[in-house]
């Protein structure tokens, strides 16, 4: 009686890249060991078009198909004697790229919670000139400062000189918040004030034109109406008449 010994995929190669299973990755194998470079490169070029219709989703994508050599390439370990269809030979070191080293800051903030580009928006202030635009300036940044730390500290009250005491720390008393500036809507009381007035007297006009024009529509209606009630009453007199 014949026995057959089972073979488990434990005791097999581990799978280079799984998304392609077994088959391909023996295909790549046996294509290696082919000692005709005709018939390897054409060989190799079936499995990429296999490689291509596992996932038929993605065959109109751009370098879809220089992806998937890139791939063949890495699961024969970069040694399989074939070409792209550029007539290059991959590599490892081309393939797998170490990305650049990204430098930590080193530069340490004197109050985090307000974040570092606040401060190199205060050194950008201070490099501006005296004047109308500079002190809109700090006056942003003061707004967002006060907006920065009811975001990190919510059940305490900020007022604004508290936030002026840290902009001057900031800027090592070089930026200064002026004292008609509220934080909480960038103006001055006056403009304000002036507002509110000049907003009350436009309703005003606007309600009295309202008015004029309702007293004179309504005069133009009932004279209207007036007129059509004699012109009624005299034909009906002449109806009448006959």
């Amino acid at each position: 009686m014949e026995t057959h010994a089972m073979e488990y995929n434990s005791q097999k190669d581990l799978l280079i890249m799984a998304e392609y299973g077994r088959n391909v990755q023996l295909l790549i194998q046996y294509a290696k060991r082919l000692e005709d470079d005709e018939h390897r490169q054409a060989f190799v070029n079936k499995i990429v078009n296999l490689m291509q219709q596992m996932n038929p989703q993605n065959k109109n994508i751009e370098e879809y198909r220089a992806k998937l050599w890139r791939h063949l390439f890495h699961i024969a370990d970069y040694d399989i004697g074939v070409t792209t269809p550029e007539g290059r030979v991959l590599t490892r070191e081309e393939v797998i790229k170490k990305p650049d080293r990204v430098p930590y800051p080193m530069s340490q903030a004197k109050f985090r919670h307000y974040g570092h580009n606040v401060q190199r928006l205060v050194n950008k202030a201070i490099t501006m000139e005296q004047g109308a635009k500079r002190d809109a300036f700090v006056g942003v940044i003061a707004s967002y400062m006060k907006l920065a730390y009811r975001t990190w500290n919510k059940e305490n009250y900020v007022s604004d000189d508290f936030i002026r005491k840290d902009l001057e720390t900031l800027s090592n008393g070089e930026a200064y918040l002026r004292e008609d500036i509220f934080l909480d809507n960038l103006t001055k009381p006056e403009q304000i004030s002036g507002r509110r007035n000049s907003y009350n007297s436009y309703n005003n006009n606007n309600n009295h034109n309202n008015s004029y024009g309702g007293r004179s529509n309504r005069r133009n209606n009932s004279g209207g109406s007036y007129q059509r009630s004699n012109s009624n009453k005299h034909r009906g007199g002449k109806k009448y008449r006959k």
